[in-house]
């Protein structure tokens, strides 16, 4: 693939332009990255507030498979992207026919699906947790004994937690499957964790791949709440095994773009893959300020075929996600919005605050994310946890 360079205009004397599926704060920050490299950019997104379509040269108000809008982005675009896993990836297809797309269609199509994400980490030869797909009443009623207790997760269209449910036995697991309409799921067995990692990878069309530090994260309720870089609690030769992993999986399905593959650390030291993600995603926003290159650079660079360089760490940190419940008083009947104190934890040193734009709080919507930086990790923790008491956020270990 020739470069697409920026700061040149196409044939039709136009800038040229990298477009995005999706106008949540991935793409926002997808078109950030993109417009300081100096593209102009184009989003795809039926939401006239979109966080993304709200910052990009071009916001196209449309369907994510109407013919109209797909034939805008297209004439629109010398590139085209995706910001969330859940783009209909027909739409990638018809898009793929006419201009370049990174992730395609095919790796966006398998990391949509649960029980065909699992195969591929089999084939790999990439553990995960013991798995059986569940279609039908048949196949509910085989289930091996060893996978209870588990999580019944629908195959499709699941993410931060939903589309989950917990079981103990099978009669729970029977209710938890009525529950989810009795669509296509995957049962997983309940392992005992000690930890949760994820990698992010970026993997260039000639099969360069580079990778951001291991991410230590914890997630409540589903959502993730805290990242730590460097992982406070991982082993080199593990987050090597880790790395390893994640370049596997993306060499395997001939990936181009940036793939966050998360791991699950078990209490005896193992490691298993859990999901894919075909995107940046929320366990890497630090690297927007305490690397030299961000995960959004790195999607740039993938989609408009510029090389690859390693990002490097330059300060420890830790990144607190903010949801709505912080635009809410707890403590006052009925959860009287407030505003976050924003003027106290900006007083911080390392204080690096990110909102996405969104006009509306809601309760477990992810409205931005707080990146404190330090010189060493323990500063970066203790500031952390000072930034979290003044907002109200749980501490964490």
């Amino acid at each position: 693939m020739k470069p697409i360079l920026p700061g040149t205009l196409g044939a039709d004397g136009r800038p040229t332009t990298l477009g995005v599926m999706g106008g949540g704060q991935l793409g926002r920050m997808f078109v950030q990255a993109a417009q300081s490299m100096g593209y102009f950019t184009a989003v795809l997104d039926p939401d006239p507030t979109s966080p993304a379509g709200l910052v990009a040269h071009y916001h196209i108000e449309a369907d994510y498979l109407g013919e109209p809008g797909l034939a805008q982005l297209m004439q629109r675009s010398s590139a085209i992207t995706t910001e969330f896993e859940n783009v209909p990836a027909m739409a990638l297809y018809t898009l793929g026919a006419h201009r370049p797309v990174a992730p395609s269609a095919e790796s966006v199509a398998l990391c949509q699906d649960r029980a065909v994400e699992k195969k591929h980490f089999t084939d790999s030869g990439v553990p995960c947790a013991p798995f059986a797909l569940i279609e039908s009443a048949a196949q509910l009623a085989e289930v091996p004994s060893t996978l209870l207790p588990g999580i019944l997760k629908t195959a499709r269209l699941g993410y931060d937690g939903k589309g989950q449910v917990r079981v103990a036995d099978r009669a729970a697991l029977a209710a938890a499957w009525d529950e989810l309409k009795q669509v296509p799921c995957v049962l997983e067995q309940r392992l005992a964790l000690a930890h949760e990692i994820s990698v992010i990878v970026a993997r260039h069309a000639d099969g360069t791949c580079v990778h951001l530090p291991v991410q230590q994260n914890l997630h409540r309720d589903g959502i993730l709440a805290v990242t730590q870089v460097p992982a406070p609690d991982v082993a080199p030769a593990l987050q090597q095994q880790a790395i390893a992993a994640a370049t596997k999986l993306a060499a395997a399905m001939h990936y181009i773009g940036v793939l966050c593959v998360e791991f699950f650390i078990l209490d005896d030291g193992s490691l298993v893959a859990n999901e894919m993600a075909p995107r940046p995603h929320n366990s890497g926003h630090y690297s927007i300020d305490a690397c030299d290159m961000s995960q959004f650079e790195l999607q740039v660079r993938c989609l408009a075929g510029l090389p690859l360089t390693a990002p490097r760490l330059h300060s420890p940190a830790v990144m607190l996600n903010l949801l709505g419940e912080l635009w809410f008083d707890t403590n006052s009947e009925g959860g009287r919005e407030r505003s976050p104190r924003w003027a106290e934890v900006l007083a911080l040193p390392g204080a690096h605050l990110h909102l996405y734009g969104k006009a509306n709080a809601r309760r477990g919507r992810k409205m931005g994310h707080l990146t404190i930086t330090a010189a060493d990790a323990a500063r970066a923790r203790a500031l952390a946890l000072q930034a979290a008491a003044l907002l109200g956020i749980e501490a964490f270990n």
